[in-house]
């Protein structure tokens, strides 16, 4: 893939449109995780249930395995900016939902159930529509440059939101905190009222049913000999599966079992080490380049991910958790970001968003699965050897993925996929 190596840095940043785009994509992303993290606090102070925190996970990530790639459909035929806008209106609800329920001390359990669900559908209309819009922001030949600072944006925000959640919560209160945290949406919102639109595909968009299960049947036989979507799509999916983002429901368990002395700052330490360790990943790999954009390299960093993740779940002294935390931060973003570039770069125009859906739901749809693997079987074998026996799983099943489509990607050009009706 020469055109993606032989770049400029930070090329997709010389177009005003994508400037503005990756910043207000970059603010919701963490408004999202702020919201996690300051939820997942006040639940397992109220609460105290290891399965709740695993139904957080479910319930985020589950509308993504069920309608990701009905949506990525939806967002090929009508105008994508609003499903976005759909979408962050579903997450200030949610926000103002747990400020109301903060401030008046009347938080039960089904009002969490309920609060999770809807941030968890709220995601899935802006996931694949955002990866959509980058074609209208960019000129081809820049597209993997945006590719790749979209994908940094967005693991940027799993990781970096959760630490700056921790400080906003410790400054002002967890109900002020939502309360805060709902204006980090409103620049998305706004400034996709007059976003470019239709500039790299101009005309109508297929007139094409939704189709629902039969689009997640039919992208899946489409992309079935494609050497590049098909293990990049199953390195996210047992990702997700395995481990997911699983493990920061239950950190404020990590915290306390590491010494934590209840205010919450061995908490925010440990989130801001994952965040910096993200922060340092998206920043060498777009600006030095120093490793090429292919699937086995993205298949080694998810091996080295594992281990790290392995090593903190274990960890008794909390600089060395900070340590392996920062690793499993780099790593993290690193293979994730990898993996969405070459799917997003190699999904054909005519399956775009459902191919984008597929892959979402890989990436995003199978976390709801890590809810149980971490949060459910730590709630009876613990935390520790949950998350560590869920890293090593993933270990094994990364490194036969790259003994398996190493080879191939050596000795076989890329494939094709073709349009299917």
């Amino acid at each position: 893939m020469p055109s993606a190596e032989n770049r400029r840095a930070f090329a997709a940043l010389r177009h005003p449109a994508f400037r503005t785009f990756v910043v207000t994509y970059f603010l919701a992303m963490t408004a999202d995780n702020i919201e996690h993290v300051i939820s997942y606090w006040m639940m397992y102070q109220k609460f105290r249930s290891p399965a709740l925190g695993g139904f957080a996970v479910i319930s985020h990530w589950l509308p993504y395995l069920a309608f990701a790639v009905p949506v990525g459909a939806l967002a090929d035929r009508i105008d994508p900016r609003r499903l976005i806008q759909f979408g962050m209106l579903l997450f200030i609800v949610a926000s103002l939902g747990w400020s109301y329920f903060f401030v008046t001390d009347t938080l039960e359990l089904w009002h969490c159930i309920v609060l999770l669900v809807i941030h968890g559908f709220a995601g899935v209309f802006w996931g694949t529509a955002s990866q959509l819009l980058l074609y209208d922001l960019v000129p081809r030949e820049e597209l993997p440059s945006a590719v790749r600072l979209n994908a940094t944006a967005r693991y940027l925000g799993f990781l970096a939101g959760p630490a700056i959640g921790g400080g906003v919560m410790l400054a002002l209160g967890p109900a002020n905190g939502m309360l805060v945290n709902t204006l980090l949406y409103l620049p998305l919102v706004a400034w996709l009222v007059r976003a470019p639109y239709g500039v790299r595909h101009p005309g109508q968009p297929p007139a094409r049913a939704v189709r629902g299960l039969a689009d997640i049947v039919q992208t899946m036989r489409d992309v079935a000999g494609h050497r590049i979507l098909v293990p990049m799509i199953l390195l996210a999916g047992g990702a997700s599966f395995f481990v997911g983002n699983s493990y920061q429901a239950q950190m404020p368990e990590f915290a306390h079992d590491l010494g934590e002395d209840g205010v919450g700052v061995f908490y925010s330490m440990l989130l801001a080490a994952d965040a910096t360790g993200a922060l340092v990943a998206g920043i060498a790999l777009e600006s030095r380049g120093f490793l090429r954009t292919e699937a086995r390299t993205a298949l080694a960093l998810a091996v080295i991910w594992c281990i790290a993740l392995a090593s903190f779940a274990f960890a008794t002294s909390f600089p060395v958790a900070l340590a392996f935390l920062f690793v499993a931060g780099f790593f993290e973003l690193a293979f994730n970001s990898m993996a969405q570039a070459l799917v997003q770069i190699h999904a054909p125009e005519a399956l775009r968003g459902r191919v984008l859906g597929l892959f979402n739901m890989a990436s995003l749809g199978m976390r709801a699965m890590s809810g149980i693997v971490v949060g459910v079987v730590g709630g009876a074998v613990g935390i520790h050897v949950s998350l560590a026996g869920a890293a090593l799983a993933m270990l094994a099943f990364s490194a036969w993925l790259l003994l398996r489509y190493a080879r191939r990607d050596a000795a076989t050009p890329a494939t094709a996929v073709p349009r299917r009706d």
